[in-house]
């Protein structure tokens, strides 16, 4: 597999204080067979994370034909999963209505931050109303630190989900650092999620993280995308920062990593040069479009890049 990058297509100007730095976790969504809506988070001056999105053509990412004004959902109130920030994690067709699934977050005391993951419907594509107050998917017995972004697919009426498990927080060089892998789970209504603590995609021993994972369906195959980093200095060491695996699976249950197979890698300069991360995959009939962040974890913008099939 070899992806041809097409280069940046959005950055935030910073003249929004909701929007002032970042623009994090790009998550493809066809509106129809001409024009892409792509989710973004983005940050103010509190570091909170709101998302609002852009619609490009479909026929060439890079024209941008319109940009969302204001963010599609509120903070929750104090207290709540979600009162530092959301951010996209996943949107899918569902019973006739678009869900979208976000990643809530606080702040911490032991960890820096906890994350869940919550749910907004919408039945009109543009706007969108928050389920309920609380997250549909939260630590549990299986999941006991947190739960983050995933990648889900609508397989005959059941949906189908990979997404970030926290192992844990360490301290690692005066800061504590997290861990996280891929597991899966499943649903039938896609609020109650039927979650056995399958490993999906496992850490290495050398490894730090394994983040945002996009999955499509190909041939009879499931093919994943994620971000895999090291375990330290991955902010500012270009060989320990974020890259973009691949794995694949028969089942959809269980990965096989292929990460040299991936055919993808920072550039030698500019946007995305020190860090390449949190791709989202879509699927036309003949090509792949692969939406990434590159440097400074989204503060650079994001991009793109394709394979022909």
């Amino acid at each position: 597999m070899n992806w041809v990058k097409k280069g940046r297509i959005f950055k935030v100007k910073g003249d929004r204080k909701w929007a002032l730095t970042h623009a994090q976790v790009p998550i493809v969504e066809p509106v129809n067979s001409d024009v892409l809506r792509i989710y973004y988070g983005t940050r103010d001056d509190k570091n909170r994370t709101r998302t609002s999105f852009i619609e490009v053509n479909a026929h060439n990412p890079s024209e941008i034909l319109y940009k969302h004004p204001i963010p599609i959902l509120k903070l929750g109130p104090a207290g709540t999963f979600d009162d530092s920030g959301v951010m996209p994690s996943e949107v899918v067709r569902y019973k006739g209505r678009t869900y979208f699934y976000y990643v809530g977050w606080n702040t911490g005391n032991t960890a820096r931050y906890r994350t869940a993951l919550g749910l907004a419907i919408s039945d009109d594509g543009r706007t969108f109303k928050k389920v309920f107050p609380g997250p549909v998917m939260d630590r549990n017995i299986n999941d006991p630190v947190s739960v983050s972004c995933q990648a889900m697919i609508n397989e005959n009426g059941k949906l189908r989900t990979w997404y970030m498990s926290y192992l844990g927080w360490e301290n690692i060089n005066g800061l504590m650092e997290p861990s996280y892998e891929i597991k899966y789970a499943e649903s039938a209504d896609g609020i109650n999620w039927r979650r056995d603590g399958i490993v999906a995609v496992a850490l290495a021993q050398d490894e730090g993280g394994i983040a945002c994972p996009t999955v499509i369906k190909h041939e009879g195959v499931y093919k994943m995308w994620y971000s895999v980093r090291g375990k330290e200095e991955y902010r500012t060491e270009k060989n320990n920062s974020y890259r973009i695996g691949y794995a694949e699976s028969a089942d959809g249950i269980r990965f096989e990593r292929q990460d040299q197979f991936v055919g993808i890698n920072p550039s030698k300069n500019g946007w995305d040069s020190a860090m390449i991360a949190y791709p989202s995959v879509f699927k036309t009939d003949d090509k792949l479009y692969m939406f990434y962040n590159g440097n400074g974890f989204g503060a650079s913008g994001f991009g793109y890049a394709e394979f022909t099939l």
